[in-house]
């Protein structure tokens, strides 16, 4: 089990005493702010990218995060794909699956997820797991198990799944990686 400290918009001090802890796994959701706030810090530090990423931004993604766990459209893998080939870099690659079929939120729609997981393969992506966000006001454990399925008939062994309110849950129902942020440093400061 992982457990990925979500440090996005956490002043300096909160990722400083984190990394006094111990904590080595740190979750981020902009490539630009994960860029200024790990200069000098990266050393035996494992960066993960837990939100959205935008094709223009692929390039520093992949040079800065160790996993990208939101690879959820064909553009997006092509070049998250092309750039590991023109850099050498290879992060490691996780799907990301919208298992509550929200129009708001990225990820595959879970009766898509196959196709996409086979597309990502085709183009010499290695995606090793899956990671979900359940709808809010919505019981997680549904949707925690759908992943769990779709990862299994895939042959992936990772699932990235479970937050601060639901992590206990995640785990119960086989997730290996954990985002928790609120419950770890309190709550973010406003931007």
């Amino acid at each position: 089990m992982t457990l990925v400290a979500v440090s996005k918009q956490q002043p300096d001090e909160r990722i400083e005493a984190m990394l006094a802890a111990g904590q080595r796994v740190f979750g981020e959701n902009r490539v630009q702010e994960a860029q200024q706030r790990w200069i000098g810090r990266r050393a035996g530090v494992e960066l993960r990218l837990i939100g959205p990423l935008q094709t223009n931004k692929v390039r520093e993604a992949v040079a800065l995060f160790d996993v990208i766990e939101t690879v959820d459209r064909e553009k997006l893998a092509r070049a998250v794909a092309d750039d590991m080939v023109r850099t050498g870099r290879s992060p490691r690659i996780y799907v990301q699956v919208n298992t509550g079929e929200e129009p708001q939120k990225a990820g595959v729609a879970p009766g898509e997820a196959d196709a996409f997981i086979a597309l990502c393969r085709g183009m010499g992506l290695t995606p090793e797991g899956l990671m979900c966000i359940p709808p809010d006001g919505e019981e997680p454990d549904a949707h925690f198990a759908l992943l769990a399925r779709i990862a299994a008939r895939n042959g992936l062994s990772k699932l990235s799944m479970g937050m601060s309110a639901d992590y206990e849950t995640a785990v119960r129902l086989g997730a290996t990686s954990v985002r928790v942020g609120s419950a770890l440093f309190g709550g973010r400061t406003p931007r």
